[in-house]
């Protein structure tokens, strides 16, 4: 006990010394160098931030499959603006519920018929700018082309091939729509149109996401390879949340047809 007394005692006039050298600077060392130290630590600021919710994210996500990744968008601004991203990939989502809500139905409407694509000779176009589109039955829609007759074919054909399970005839410059009757098959029909309508969604919101970690990964350069890994997780969260909304969608719409 006294040996190790005797080696101990010398030990706060060693503390005092190395603290002394941290404050006044090692000899020989440039002049200033503690500012420039203070510089370099102020300008890695943003960097510590980062690596420290990477750290904290690491140890949450120990046993478990995911760990939430909630970066500060102003933090990684001059990399990727995320709320951009966001906003893309919602935009994405608000377009599937657009079409659900328009386009698959149990009823067909005339509002379902306007933005069937037609092709033209000049291009494609909406079906409601080259018809005036009109239901004179519940059973019977009505197309007059009379302002493009010379598009009436192809009018007639984009709405068979439209996948509502609509068989038009055509009159003259009127294409006559029967309205089919809700069977089951009809159901079914509609809710594969669903189904495909989301895949196709769900593949733009891939395009999104692929889009902004390639701009993550063009500041490799600039920044560490943990803010990189950081920022394309959040990426793929944000996407992850916007296919978990649209499967929520089309669960609910597929629930809707088939009941």
């Amino acid at each position: 006990m006294a040996l190790a007394l005797r080696w101990l005692r010398p030990l706060p006039s060693l503390l005092h010394r190395s603290s002394f050298l941290l404050t006044r600077g090692v000899p020989g060392a440039p002049t200033g160098s503690p500012a420039l130290l203070l510089e370099g630590c102020r300008q890695c600021g943003r960097q510590m931030l980062l690596s420290r919710q990477l750290a904290t994210k690491k140890a949450k996500g120990k046993g478990q499959s995911q760990a939430k990744v909630n970066i500060s968008a102003a933090l990684v601004e001059d990399i990727i603006n995320l709320e951009e991203t966001s906003e893309d990939m919602q935009a994405v989502v608000e377009a599937l519920k657009e079409d659900f809500s328009r386009n698959i139905s149990v009823r067909t409407s005339p509002g379902a018929l306007d933005h069937i694509t037609v092709m033209t000779k000049d291009g494609k176009f909406p079906l409601n700018q080259l018809g005036q589109i009109s239901q004179k039955s519940p059973q019977l829609i009505v197309v007059n082309m009379s302002n493009f007759p010379e598009s009436t074919a192809a009018a007639m054909k984009a709405i068979r091939e439209s996948g509502m399970n609509l068989n038009p005839e055509v009159d003259g410059t009127m294409i006559r729509v029967p309205v089919p009757k809700v069977t089951r098959e009809h159901r079914e029909n509609l809710a594969k149109l669903a189904k495909q309508s989301t895949n196709k969604s769900k593949e733009a919101l891939r395009k999104v996401r692929s889009k902004s970690i390639s701009q993550v990964k063009k500041s490799k350069s600039k920044v560490s390879e943990d803010t990189i890994w950081l920022l394309e997780k959040q990426i793929q969260q944000m996407a992850d949340e916007a296919v978990a909304e649209m499967d929520k969608l089309l669960a609910a719409k597929t629930k809707e047809l088939l009941g």
